[in-house]
């Protein structure tokens, strides 16, 4: 059986396949036309976030039978195309937590100590000690959109950092036993009480905008935003209105609605930090997403054909 590897992946990941018999094609940055080509022969692909399989990429591919992700997420994948066609869909959502989790609190805490400003003084020459006054987390309430294995990775981190966690999960069927010290609240009552406000959903068509300009103006004047889930969950023109005219004192940024954003007036703005969607940007990260999502492919490509 042949798979293709359409983003790139750990070579461990691509060992792993090849130790399990499977023919492995590696072919990155392909479009439309070029993917389909490619997938012509293969009964599996898997990716990453850059390549999208369409409605029309499935279409095309008669022989696919498996779509892995190497990650969490599936929004550039068509679910719906894909079921109707009967090709298995998965992703690997565990594997990225702990990276996730850790850059919330690495651009959380360079916000709030000013921390690439004072940075960038000082290599040119500027001992500007009293010119960046932070804040400490410490006795501040995290608030977190989405409690699944990422938002419990930094509801874990919070406590650390002697932070009230407060959260809303509507679709969570209980509260995970061992989290009794994480306090339950209505989306309004998370967007109210936090001082930092930190997303972790997926974008669906239920999330796409879900903070907008009326969420954004029931939080607190005071408060921060941190995006290190999908940029399309954050309505960013309001954003912009709110970071601008002081509804809300700053926010931190790892995605944006589109990607990469160019000329983004966000990223123009003293009071935000943006990086380049480096949530799962680690060795360890990468290495265990892509081994999961390889023995994902080879299970499922063990099935019989349907």
């Amino acid at each position: 059986m042949r798979v293709l590897v359409a983003d790139r992946l750990d070579e461990a990941a691509v060992a792993r396949l090849r130790a399990a018999g499977l023919d492995v094609v590696e072919r990155t940055g392909l479009k439309e036309a070029e993917l389909i080509e490619a997938l012509q022969s293969c009964e599996g692909i898997l990716i990453r976030g850059a390549t999208r399989v369409t409605a029309g990429v499935l279409r095309g591919s008669p022989s696919l039978r498996v779509v892995v992700r190497a990650g969490t997420g599936l929004d550039n994948v068509d679910l719906q195309a894909a079921r109707e066609r009967g090709v298995t869909v998965a992703n690997t959502p565990a594997a990225n937590a702990i990276a996730v989790a850790e850059l919330v609190f690495g651009l959380t805490l360079a916000l709030e100590r000013h921390l690439t400003a004072a940075a960038g003084d000082l290599r040119r020459g500027h001992w500007e000690k009293t010119k960046y006054l932070g804040r400490e987390l410490a006795g501040r309430t995290l608030g977190l959109l989405g409690f699944g294995r990422i938002g419990r990775e930094v509801a874990l981190r919070a406590r650390a950092f002697a932070m009230e966690v407060i959260a809303c999960d509507p679709l969570l069927p209980q509260w995970p036993a061992g989290y009794e010290w994480v306090q339950p609240v209505t989306f309004e009552e998370l967007l109210a009480g936090a001082d930092v406000l930190s997303l972790h959903v997926p974008l669906t068509p239920e999330t796409r905008g879900r903070v907008g300009a009326r969420e954004l103006a029931l939080m607190r004047s005071d408060a921060i935003l941190v995006n290190c889930a999908r940029g399309g969950v954050v309505d960013e023109a309001a954003l912009l209105t709110a970071l601008t005219g002081g509804a809300l004192r700053g926010a931190a940024l790892d995605v944006f609605a589109t990607e990469p954003p160019g000329e983004h007036p966000l990223l123009a703005l003293p009071n935000v930090i943006a990086t380049p969607h480096l949530g799962a940007s680690t060795a360890e990260a990468q290495r265990r997403a892509g081994l999961e999502a390889a023995e994902i492919a080879i299970a499922e490509l063990a099935k019989p054909a349907p």
